[in-house]
């Protein structure tokens, strides 16, 4: 089955600069239930047209395939923060009992919003 989904996916060149990107899109799966049972949320996320890298300014967002990162915010505070690192995994400790939205961005490298997708949950708390 693997092997049929990639031959059906058109090939992508990491050298050559190809025009018409798709767009970015981003999945957010819901915390998975072992570590939420224990206080800690493990939410899985995949993007998919972006590569997430520690770069940032103008420069970068001239590069192809398109390069970005994303900014994380919890339960609509006033701040968020940024990932760079492509873990796949947003992982939250001690969350106090009760329910909880993570809003999940993937943005250009100069923080400019392309997609994003957000999910709510509850933690049982200790």
């Amino acid at each position: 089955m693997f092997a049929m989904d990639a031959l059906a996916q058109p090939a992508r060149s990491l050298v050559v600069p190809y025009e018409n990107e798709p767009p970015p899109k981003l999945t957010i799966d819901p915390p998975l239930p072992g570590p939420l049972a224990k206080g800690v949320a493990f939410i899985p996320y995949r993007v998919e047209n972006l590569r997430i890298l520690p770069v940032g300014g103008e420069p970068a967002r001239r590069l192809s395939p398109r390069v970005g990162h994303l900014h994380i915010t919890l339960d609509d505070l006033p701040w968020q923060w940024a990932d760079y690192g492509g873990s796949s995994t947003i992982i939250l400790v001690n969350l106090p009992k009760g329910r909880h939205k993570v809003l999940i961005e993937a943005v250009d490298p100069e923080g400019g919003l392309l997609t994003s997708q957000s999910i709510t949950f509850d933690a049982p708390g200790k």
